[in-house]
């Protein structure tokens, strides 16, 4: 018997993993929870699923064995928690959640139930994390010394129509989440790279100065004065990080998530449209030809905003490795620079094997929980703050081989 997954949330998110679960050879059935009814009709019609709940509840209720979380994303860590209590095993999109303590009850949940929880964090398997993560198992960077992870994202570009989406008429109360709550693409590029977790923080927020009742004192769930948010860390191996979290930038074009990562013996280095490999001894290597994802076969999504539909639309990579992939995925569609596929095959494997994914629990609150402390020092105008060690898996766990 394979594997009966339940997708909760019918959002653009969704449509593009929907039809990986659906071809992934260990998935026997998918089945989509869904609060909107004329969203739940449409979408259930569009990928021909014939069994649809109207919510949450009614899905932890059924006879699913996963539930996939594309919601909101301030909701997912109290719906993760309902999920593995109701013995499911959970695949969530980013963020894992919101505060500490909505991130240690998923933890302990999942050491008390031995189920499967998996952040799908789509930059674990950007092209230049891959590369950065090859390298420096095989010592090409020496010792860690510092990194850069970046999200630069203005809400002019989709994410005003990506909010009037999922949020409905009180869509801004949403909007003004506090950008290092939404840390995991920046954090996880650098620490899984090196291993390494953060320890230290101090952060400063940008106030932001458009008055289009996003952010601001009242405006929003969080009262999130901030836009653009910059935090600079302690690693535990000595290191230092710098994340930038910005959602009021004059960028675009090229890659909205950056790494750079330095190194004793080399450092990457990336911006919007180069990267490059220096060398201590002053060899230099140009890395876009391993590093540019082809586009992912597929027309382009018409139901996106235009200024997302590159990012749901990009393919693989030179530096993928495309052959662990299932041959049913050849043709279908990908996106976030060649990384849902493998999300998808690391998630099902991992349920059906009862090993650890990359992106396993553990990982994921290592990524989360440095931005969650981020926002608490800009509050506090940058006041050196401890991050929490949240725990390791168990010394038996076993690993996907990926």
């Amino acid at each position: 018997m394979g594997l009966r997954v339940g997708v909760c949330g019918a959002g653009s998110f969704a449509r593009s993993f929907i039809p990986l679960f659906q071809a992934h050879p260990l998935v026997e059935d998918v089945a989509l929870a869904e609060v909107l009814p004329e969203r739940r009709a449409e979408q259930a019609a569009r990928f021909g699923i014939r069994e649809t709940y109207p919510d949450l509840d009614a899905l932890c209720a059924s006879d699913v064995d996963v539930i996939a979380l594309f919601t909101q994303r301030h909701l997912h860590g109290p719906q993760a928690l309902q999920a593995l209590r109701a013995g499911k095993h959970v695949y969530s999109a980013v963020p894992m959640g919101v505060t500490i303590d909505e991130l240690r009850r998923i933890v302990s949940a999942v050491e008390e139930t031995g189920l499967t929880y998996m952040m799908g964090e789509t930059s674990y398997y950007y092209p230049s994390t891959v590369l950065c993560r090859d390298r420096f198992r095989r010592g090409a960077f020496g010792a860690f010394v510092y990194g850069e992870g970046e999200y630069y994202h203005d809400m002019s570009h989709g994410f005003y129509e990506a909010y009037q989406h999922s949020g409905g008429a009180e869509w801004k109360r949403v909007a003004g989440f506090p950008p290092m709550l939404y840390p995991s693409h920046s954090v996880s590029m650098i620490l899984s790279v090196t291993g390494a977790r953060m320890t230290q923080v101090s952060c400063l927020g940008y106030e932001d100065q458009l008055d289009d009742g996003v952010f601001g004192a009242g405006n929003n769930l969080w009262d999130n004065p901030y836009s653009n948010e910059t935090a600079l860390f302690r690693t535990s191996d000595g290191g230092m990080c710098r994340i930038n979290e910005f959602r009021r930038v004059g960028v675009s074009g090229g890659r909205s998530v950056r790494l750079s990562v330095y190194g004793t013996e080399a450092a990457y280095e990336e911006q919007a449209d180069g990267e490059v490999w220096v060398t201590r001894d002053k060899r230099q290597e140009d890395l876009r030809p391993l590093l540019k994802c082809a586009p992912s076969g597929h027309p382009a999504r018409e139901d996106l905003p235009e200024d997302l539909r590159a990012d749901f639309h990009s393919g693989l990579a030179p530096v993928h490795p495309r052959d662990r992939l299932p041959d049913a995925f050849r043709h279908l569609p990908n996106g976030h620079h060649g990384s849902h596929q493998f999300l998808v095959d690391d998630f099902c494997r991992s349920c059906s094997e009862g090993v650890l994914a990359p992106n396993h629990v553990w990982a994921a609150a290592r990524y989360c929980a440095p931005g969650i402390v981020a926002h608490e020092s800009a509050l506090q105008e940058g006041r050196l703050l401890e991050v929490p060690h949240l725990g390791e898996p168990p010394a038996s766990a076993r690993y996907l081989e990926v």
